[in-house]
């Protein structure tokens, strides 16, 4: 009996696929959206510090995972010492990884250390973070030599199943372009040392189309070529926030948003991995 109705059972189902047809193929996977937003600290184009704003520009994004430069922990009264990358993460309710550029004493014995640098905001799962040194010229220093430095972050994301290298950078603002050279060349060897999908965002100080920034397209691409520009906010004149992927992810689409919630505007990068 158990046989027999194994080979009914054959039977139906031959006959169902030849009715109905085969199986459809698996639906392709969702985008993901990936954004970066230098914040200025949390002040908008009008200089006035408003967290609450920059919180709101960021979720009217709707991005995934986002990479945040200018980010104020217990830096110092332009912030009023807000630890601004876990009050965004809370606000938001999204993962944070915060990786200081300037790491200095407190303002008082007592008080929380003053960090300033770049974050990573995640929905997914973060499975590791890393803060990596690279060429920088401090701005604390009154007479400066390049020389490693951290703020270069890194988090694996979990996206689906899948893992994704996630980096959010800030390179040198100075009109001479050899320190931003230098960057390039020390995060193109970070990225060189990871496989699988990688995702760099960031504000750049500089043109795609830059000769510094030359060697990134040997390896990645542009994924908001076509975004418009981004600095400054009221009236952009520069593309210098950029989204960059690996060959392997692939641009659904892409655009840069305005808003006065900070003196840039943030670009957001629909992208699939697999």
């Amino acid at each position: 009996m158990h046989t027999s109705l194994c080979r009914a059972a054959a039977v139906v189902s031959a006959l169902s696929l030849a009715v109905l047809g085969a199986a459809p193929a698996e639906a392709a996977p969702p985008p993901l959206r990936v954004a970066t937003y230098n914040i200025h600290a949390g002040a908008g184009e009008d200089g006035v510090f408003d967290l609450d704003r920059t919180a709101a520009a960021l979720r009217d994004l709707h991005a995934d995972v986002i990479g945040l430069e200018e980010v104020d922990v217990h830096w110092g009264e332009r912030s009023e010492f807000a630890d601004e990358a876990h009050a965004l993460a809370a606000k938001l309710r999204m993962r944070v990884f915060f990786a200081p550029i300037y790491d200095l004493d407190p303002a008082a014995p007592g008080q929380p250390r003053r960090r300033f640098g770049v974050a990573i905001l995640s929905r997914f799962p973060v499975l590791a973070t890393e803060n990596h040194e690279i060429t920088r010229l401090s701005t604390q220093d009154p007479d400066p030599v390049p020389a490693p430095a951290p703020g270069f972050a890194e988090a694996v994301v979990a996206v689906r199943g899948t893992f994704v290298h996630f980096y959010a950078t800030h390179l040198d603002y100075r009109p001479d372009p050899a320190v931003r050279a230098r960057q390039v060349a020390d995060m193109l060897a970070v990225l060189g040392q990871d496989r699988g999908p990688k995702i760099l965002v960031g504000d750049f100080n500089a043109d795609a189309a830059a000769p510094e920034l030359g060697p990134l397209w040997t390896n990645l691409r542009d994924a908001a070529a076509g975004a418009g520009a981004t600095y400054p906010a009221a009236d952009p004149a520069s593309r210098i926030d950029l989204v960059t992927v690996s060959p392997d992810v692939r641009v659904v689409g892409a655009r840069t948003v305005a808003t006065l919630a900070s003196d840039h505007r943030p670009v957001v990068a629909d992208v699939v991995v697999r």
